[in-house]
């Protein structure tokens, strides 16, 4: 006998470890001969993550398509792995070490890596262990990490590959540079912090003999009327320090203000540099004064507009974000500092950042030259990692010529060979890959795939595999070319020391160079292995909407470049992605730590088991829409889970056990050909919302089909089978009972796998051996229809729940029963009330059941069919208590839309509430209207009745 009460606890680690050694989840485990091929590439977490709610949300859902395609006989791998997370694992371990007093660069390069990779295989990995908690059915024995040797292998040829193509170069750009790190990040690394800052107006001297007229009055149509002659330009900043980094202020070419001083000159305070006006479309010439100033090494947009008019580049800051004078030869090139200058300089070169800012400020504000200073929001970008403001910074690095990988991936989404889910997230793809900059590959680590770049003495850069490629080349590069680097090359192979030839680069890839290989890389590439040829292309892509950009797209750009089929064609390494919204507190705010509303998944699977947690995030996973989550659903969904385990319990009691000879065809009592069909209905309606990735649509199909139609009503319209005489109409409704369950066990098994694989197990008996686990069992495909049987059913149901909501509506005392008279049936209604006589009067609380011609005084009325049946509660309910009861509550729940609709009609509310607060009012709306109609409906009952 089944237990009384399930218990997530004991049960969940029994089936993982039941799964672990039957090898469930390798690639191809139960799959057909000769079946298609099903594969998802997992995004790989980082190393030193652990599962959160995004990851249990994104694993939910591709487990329940992997479970699904398995089921359906495909021949499936879940393809694993760990993404080394270069900046976040080398803090994890370099913070470790400081406990110990040790730091990495006094340890040297080589013993600080072996301390990662220590670290790596003693703590890294966590995340997997909570992902099989989960239910993840991946194939744990193919589990791969971004360094492995062969994914490191397949890093190296596509670097070189690139290189050699002319994809991969280096170059003098902007980055978003760390200065506590000290490395280059990528956007995705940098989080915008919103402060309360400070918008200082600086005044920049026109060179002499220079001045315009700057007007200083308006009408009321905003035209001037007053001007004043002025021998200076007002620039505002939020970033006083970059200043001596100036080397242009952009104006724009319609603004009337500033045409005659365009190609004239201001005089840069502190440096005294003299730097052009120049003329562009990027300053908004109604904000501020509409001059900006220009810091082409310090400022992202600046440095375009200064590429656009040749303006110099000056780096005024060092990696540590320092002020940097005297040993900057672009900074002191064509100056010659009086002895003013040189003091400040003196007081300004090595000072940090923030307190050169001060200082800057003070001499503006001293010499005259500080117009104004204006309180200032605004967000400053900040590293992730380093929790400091990072700086735009002018450095070398090795960038990716992402323009030209992007256009046949753009071809690949606009052409449907490759298609997002839900399908507005190609416009977002497009804006992002239309407009794509060159991609920044170095970074300055030490974790990481190191750049298989050596540099030769005279600095020619040699890109390679391996260093003896490397030196080889070199080689034959320097004997090849007469002059004094064949010489020296020369004498050291003379004297046996090549080794002194080679310096390599010290940076490392940027972590998502190596994760835009996982599709193929995985799979054995640059080799041409058997699962290559198997499971490339893969199938769906599931993913959040954050690294569409960063990794989605950068994988359409790889895998298109370097995965051909027979016909050298290329192959996308997947054709479709799923963008799965966020997970959001119930109040729906994001989450994080600052907030204090984090929920963590793992205390969830605690309390509630991972099937209560995994099928609410299913049931609320609709495309487009983000998952509220409030464990009291997750409760609620638990609640569920526990309804299907005590059904089971009671069909066990009343005898239900599977019947090998029992086939849906063969069933003859209408109750059973009506669940039959339900059953088909359901199985065709979950299969097509999991094929169209409506993963909520399925949960709820699920959900409405075992609570409703086969906890509430089949197993209702049974008792009086199991319990009557009726020998053959027992055994075929056992025999039923047992077949719809054991298809629903597969049917919910991708959203609960661990219940349904213990009920599976349970439910097989000690005489019949099952053909293995149910996640191995045959996908249900019934074709079996019974309309007349269904309808007759769904017409009992409909009328049973009409009579139970009116007596709940109109507060009727459950043990009270009432006479019910209908009207205008047909011989076919007629029919069904004479054969349902007893299962009416004993679920809707029926006395009698009569036909009658017209409608008995104070009934209340509910229209099924063509008929109408009439319930009179005259003699149930004090009608007019009951009618003054409802009007009250409807006059309050008026008064409460009322005050809502007030606050959503208010445009100021909208515009400046948080969107949560917004949202949680309009849900309140909908609430309140459906309330409201029901109210209503029940008053007008009343009234009737009366």
């Amino acid at each position: 006998m089944l237990d009384k009460n399930y218990d997530s606890a004991a049960v969940e680690p029994r089936i993982a470890k039941m799964w672990e050694e039957a090898d469930a989840f390798r690639a191809g485990a139960g799959a057909k001969p000769g079946a298609d091929s099903f594969c998802i590439v997992i995004p790989p977490p980082n190393v030193t993550g652990s599962l959160h709610m995004g990851h249990a949300l994104n694993n939910t859902l591709q487990d329940i398509m992997v479970r699904f395609e398995r089921m359906r006989g495909k021949d499936v791998l879940w393809q694993p792995g760990m993404d080394h997370a270069g900046i976040a694992t080398q803090m994890v371990v370099e913070r470790k070490l400081m406990e110990q007093q040790l730091r990495r660069r006094a340890m040297g390069r080589d013993a600080f890596v072996d301390k990662v990779w220590e670290w790596k295989a003693e703590s890294g990995g966590l995340i997997f262990n909570q992902l099989r908690r989960l239910g993840a059915s991946c194939d744990w024995s193919r589990e791969r990490f971004t360094m492995d040797e062969g994914l490191s292998e397949a890093v190296l040829e596509v670097f070189v590959s690139l290189y050699k193509e002319g994809l991969i170069y280096k170059d003098k750009r902007l980055v978003n540079w760390d200065p506590k790190l000290l490395t280059a990040i990528s956007d995705l690394e940098v989080e915008q912090v919103e402060v309360s800052g400070n918008l200082w107006h600086l005044r920049y001297p026109l060179e002499p003999g220079v001045t315009y007229q700057h007007p200083v009055a308006f009408d009321e149509d905003g035209k001037a009327t007053e001007w004043e002659t002025r021998d200076y330009l007002v620039v505002a900043t939020t970033r006083p320090e970059t200043m001596l980094g100036d080397t242009g202020v952009a104006v724009h070419p319609d603004d009337e203000r500033y045409k005659g001083i365009v190609g004239k000159h201001v005089i840069l305070p502190i440096v005294g540099r003299s730097i052009p006006i120049v003329a562009d479309e990027y300053p908004d010439p109604t904000a501020g004064t509409g001059a900006v100033k220009m810091t082409p090494a310090h400022d992202f947009n600046d440095f375009d507009v200064g590429k656009r008019h040749g303006l110099r580049q000056v780096n005024v800051l060092t990696v540590e974000g320092r002020v940097t004078i005297k040993d900057n030869e672009d900074y002191l090139e064509g100056l010659t500092p009086n002895e003013m200058q040189l003091g400040l300089w003196d007081a300004l070169d090595g000072l940090d950042r923030f307190e050169a800012r001060k200082l800057i400020v003070k001499v503006f504000e001293e010499g005259g030259l500080l117009d104004r200073i204006e309180p200032h929001k605004h967000t400053v970008p900040h590293g992730d990692r380093g929790g400091v403001p990072i700086e735009p910074r002018l450095t070398e690095q090795w960038y990716v010529d992402a323009r030209t990988l992007a256009k046949p991936a753009i071809a690949s989404v606009r052409e449907g060979r490759t298609n997002f889910v839900p399908k507005n997230w190609e416009r977002t793809y497009f804006e992002w890959m239309e407009n794509i900059q060159p991609w920044c590959v170095s970074r300055q680590l030490w974790w990481g795939h190191q750049i298989p770049a050596w540099y030769g003495p005279d600095g020619q850069v040699f890109v390679e595999k391996t260093e003896e490629e490397a030196l080889h080349a070199a080689i034959q590069h320097y004997i090849a070319h007469e002059g004094p680097m064949k010489a020296y090359v020369e004498d050291l192979l003379e004297n046996f020391r090549p080794g002194e030839i080679l310096t390599r680069d010290e940076d490392v890839l940027d972590t998502w160079f190596s994760s835009a290989l996982w599709p193929f890389s995985t799979l054995g590439w640059p080799h041409q292995t058997p699962e290559l040829e198997k499971y490339y292309q893969t199938d769906v892509l599931v993913t959040g909407f954050d690294i569409i950009f960063f990794w989605v797209a950068r994988m359409m750009m790889m895998g298109l470049h370097f995965m051909k089929d027979d016909y050298s064609t290329p192959v996308e390494p997947f054709h479709t992605v799923y963008v799965h919204a966020l997970v959001r507190d119930k109040n729906g705010q994001k989450m994080s730590k600052s907030k204090g509303n984090v929920i963590d998944p793992l205390e969830l699977i605690d309390e509630y088991g991972a099937d209560a947690l995994r099928f609410t995030l299913a049931i609320m996973a609709a495309q487009g829409r983000d998952v509220k989550l409030d464990p009291a659903r997750i409760a609620g969904y638990r609640n569920f889970g526990t309804k299907l385990w005590n059904a089971t319990r009671f069909a066990e009691m009343n005898g239900v056990k599977a019947d090998p000879t029992f086939v849906p065809e063969a069933a003859a009592l209408t109750v059973n050909r009506w669940i039959l069909t339900e059953l088909a209905r359901t199985a065709r309606d979950v299969t097509e919302a999991i094929e169209g990735y409506r993963f909520n649509d399925a949960a709820g199909v699920l959900y409405r089909f075992i609570w409703n139609s086969f906890c509430d009503w089949y197993l209702e319209l049974l008792k009086p089978i199991f319990n009557g005489e009726d020998a053959g109409a027992k055994a075929e409704s056992q025999a039923c009972a047992a077949y719809v369950l054991e298809e629903t066990y597969k049917l919910l098994h991708p959203f609960m796998p661990f219940m349904t694989e213990e009920l599976w197990a349970h439910t097989a008996g000690e005489e019949r051996e099952r053909d293995g686990l149910i996640c191995h069992a045959e996908w249900p495909a019934p074709a079996y229809a019974d309309e007349t049987a269904a309808g007759e059913i769904n017409w009992l149901i409909e009328l049973v729940s009409g009579i139970r909501s009116v007596r709940s509506e109109m507060n009727v005392p459950p043990a009270a029963t009432a006479p019910l008279a209908v009207i205008g049936a047909n011989a076919v209604t007629r029919a069904r009330l004479e054969r349902h006589d007893a299962a009416i009067r004993r679920l809707a609380r029926v006395e009698t059941i009569t036909l009658a011609d017209a409608a008995p005084k104070g009934a209340a009325q509910i229209v099924v069919g063509e008929a109408t049946a009439c319930l009179p509660l005259g003699t149930l309910i004090d009608l007019a208590a009951e009618s003054a009861r409802l009007e009250k509550a409807v006059s309050k729940a008026e008064g409460e839309l009322a005050r809502v609709q007030s606050k959503l009609a208010n445009e100021k509310f909208v515009a400046n509430a948080k969107p949560e607060v917004v949202e949680a009012e309009r849900e309140r709306e909908a609430e309140l209207e459906q309330q409201l109609a029901s109210l209503r409906i029940a008053l007008a009952r009343v009234r009737d009745a009366a």
